[in-house]
This record gives structure tokens, C-alpha cells and sequence, in this order.
């Protein structure tokens, strides 16, 4: 059955497939956001649930004139306990730029702080955030992405409003021999906690 692009069930159903998009392909330096639904439909499939059949484009956060045009399958499902969407996507081209240059440089960059990244409040209470928390925000926008496909239902809208806190946890290298067996199960030999700054491979 088709529906029309611009209503709330098209573009409620691209917006979880920006999300899921977002976090199978987001980067601190690239997010993806909907542009336009062109083309939807909706198909019931008795006892499972309602599947939505999306033509769309998505354009990066930070390129905003490079159009990425997608189609997308959105199986909503039906019944007393929830189960996530499930989301099938394709997409013409490059799913956007490379940005492993960028991203290489925001992890260099993170890795060499002296001190632990804080933070709050990212965008600030009027829509304000500094360039050096832009990959930060790009990052929750990422691992919301997760959440909001995992949560969503036909009767949802999510969107990350701003992020209250953030703290980066310094990783504690630590070092184990292991034996496992089948039937005996697994024995921890020897361990060892290794130097806080030491390289990990």
C-alpha cells in the first residue's frame, strides 16, 4: 500500500534506517541525517508485523550539498515483546567521504591528552558546540543510533536532544594465560597488569 512520503509513518521509518545507517557507517568525522523520502509503501505481513519499503536521500551532517540517495526495508514487528526493526538498506555510490584521515587524527588527538577528556553539555542550551567536541558529538550521535533502532516501534520518534556528561576512561592493559577445556572449563594460569601507557596492538 503506498503512503505518502511526507507523512509521520514514511518519515518515522527513514528515521530509523538514518540511525541504523548511522551506526553501522557513522565516524567522528561523518553522521548522516535524512533529507527526503521520495517513494513509500507499506506491506502487512499477518502475525509479524508491518514492513515499510522507503526511496530516500541522506546527506552528511558536514556536506550538507552531497545528496546519497537509498532504499531502505524496515520490518516492524508486532506483538506483546518488543523486538527491534529490522533494516535493510542499499545505497547508489559511496556511502560518503573517506574520513579514516580525519578520524585518525581525532583519535591521535584524543590519545595524547594529559588529561582524561570532561565534558558537559554538548550542544549547549542554545544549539552552541565548540569544533573540538563536534567529533565527540558525532560519536553519541553514533552510539544513539544503536539505541534509538533498538527501541524503536511504530509509535516512536527518538532523537538525541544533548549530551549531559562525558568521560573518557583510560583503558588498564591487562595481561592473562588461559586454558580451557571442554569439559573442564576455563583456568586463569597467570596474570598481570601491564603499564597504563603501554601499546596495545
Amino acid at each position: 500500500m503506498e503512503i505518502p512520503p511526507a507523512h509521520y509513518p514514511a518519515t518515522r521509518a527513514a528515521a530509523v534506517a538514518v540511525n541504523y545507517i548511522n551506526y553501522q557507517h557513522g565516524s567522528p568525522s561523518k553522521i548522516f541525517m535524512v533529507q527526503k523520502v521520495t517513494k513509500a509503501s507499506r506491506e502487512d505481513i499477518p502475525d509479524v508485523g508491518h514492513k515499510y519499503h522507503l526511496t530516500f536521500s541522506i546527506e552528511d551532517l558536514l556536506l550538507k550539498d552531497n545528496a546519497i540517495n537509498c532504499t531502505a526495508e524496515i520490518l516492524c514487528h508486532v506483538g506483546n515483546q518488543h523486538t527491534a526493526p529490522q533494516v535493510h538498506f542499499t545505497v547508489e555510490g559511496e556511502l560518503g567521504k573517506n574520513t579514516d584521515e580525519a578520524d585518525n587524527k581525532f583519535y591521535n588527538r584524543i590519545k595524547s591528552l594529559q588529561e582524561p577528556l570532561v565534558a558537559q553539555n554538548i550542544p549547549d542550551n542554545y544549539g552552541n558546540i565548540s569544533p573540538e567536541m563536534e567529533p565527540i558529538s558525532h560519536l553519541a550521535r553514533m552510539a544513539c543510533g544503536y539505541i534509538i533502532w533498538q527501541n524503536s516501534t511504530e509509535n516512536t520518534l527518538y532523537n538525541l536532544v544533548q549530551i549531559r556528561d562525558v568521560r573518557q576512561v583510560e583503558i588498564i592493559p591487562w595481561q592473562m594465560q588461559v586454558l580451557w577445556h571442554p569439559q573442564h572449563g576455563i583456568k586463569v594460569i597467570k596474570n598481570s597488569c601491564q603499564p597504563k601507557h603501554a601499546e596495545q596492538d
